[in-house]
C-alpha cells in the first residue's frame, strides 16, 4: 500500500498527503497516556458507572492486554487499538446516509450531523472501535472549561470514533500556509502520538518515502490487526523482531 501511494504521488504535481501510524509493541508500555490525551483533545466524555454498567463506556482509544506464559513465568502485552481508518472499511458502505466514507487523505471520515444513529457501522467493524451515543454529554463546571474549542460536542443519537485528530491536521495546514511551505515530515501530530511517553506512536505520510512513518512500514516488522479480514488498515503494528 505505501509503494502504491508512493508511485501515485510521483505522478502527480501535487501530493495527497496518505496518513497512517505505525505503532511499536515492544515500546508500548500499556501506560494509557494515550487514552488520556485523546479523550481531552476530542471531547470524549465519561461514560459514568450507570452507563457503563450497560456496556455503554467511550473510548476512541483503547489499550487491548495479552498475557503470555503462566504465573510466575507470565509476560504481559500491550496494543494500542482505534479506528484503523480501512482502506477497505467494512463500516462505509452499510451507512444508508453516507455518513461516513474514506476521504483523498486515507481518512475514515465521520460527519455527525448527517448521521441518524443506525448503529450499522458499528455493528459491522470488527475491531469494535465505534461508540453510539447513549446519552447527551455533560460536563459539571469548571470541567467544561477544558473542552477543546476546535472540535465539536457530538449530541446524543450518533456514531463517533477515532479521527487521527482531524482538526490537528487540518491546523497543521493552516500554519504551513501561513509559512508559505509544504507540510513537514512530523508537523502532524495526534494528542495519542504527541503523549506518548514511550515514543511508541509515530504518525505520518506513508506516500513520503523519507518519512519516518515509511521507513517504519518498511523494516520488515510491521504487521495490521486482523489483517486476514482484507479490510486493510492504515494502522500498523511493529512487532519484535526476529
Amino acid at each position: 500500500m505505501a509503494e502504491q501511494a508512493t508511485q501515485q504521488a510521483e505522478q502527480g504535481a501535487e501530493r495527497t498527503p496518505q496518513w497512517a501510524m505505525a505503532i511499536d509493541l515492544d515500546r508500548c508500555t500499556g501506560c494509557e497516556a494515550c487514552v488520556v490525551a485523546c479523550a481531552s483533545e476530542n471531547n470524549v466524555p465519561t461514560a459514568g458507572e450507570d452507563q457503563a454498567a450497560m456496556g455503554r463506556t467511550k473510548h476512541w482509544i483503547r489499550i487491548d492486554r495479552y498475557y503470555e506464559g503462566e504465573f510466575p513465568d507470565i509476560k504481559v502485552k500491550y496494543r494500542p487499538v482505534m479506528c484503523q481508518q480501512c482502506d477497505e472499511a467494512p463500516c462505509e458502505p452499510v451507512c444508508p446516509v453516507n455518513a461516513t466514507y474514506q476521504n483523498a487523505e486515507g481518512l475514515n471520515v465521520q460527519i455527525y450531523n448527517r448521521c441518524i444513529g443506525t448503529r450499522y457501522c458499528a455493528n459491522n467493524c470488527p475491531y469494535t472501535v465505534r461508540f453510539f451515543n447513549w446519552f447527551a454529554p455533560e460536563w459539571a463546571e469548571p470541567l467544561n472549561l477544558q473542552l477543546n474549542p476546535d472540535v465539536s460536542i457530538r449530541p446524543s443519537g450518533v456514531v463517533e470514533k477515532c479521527t487521527f485528530c482531524a482538526h490537528k491536521i487540518k491546523r497543521a495546514k493552516l500554519d504551513a500556509d501561513a509559512d508559505g511551505r509544504d507540510l513537514a515530515d512530523g508537523d502532524v501530530q495526534p494528542a495519542c502520538v504527541q503523549s506518548c511517553p514511550a515514543e511508541a506512536m509515530v504518525f505520518g505520510d506513508m506516500s513520503d518515502a523519507d518519512s519516518k512513518v515509511a521507513r517504519q512500514l518498511g523494516s520488515g516488522r510491521a504487521g495490521q490487526l486482523l489483517e486476514s479480514l482484507g479490510t486493510k488498515p492504515r494502522v500498523f503494528y511493529l512487532e519484535k523482531a526476529d
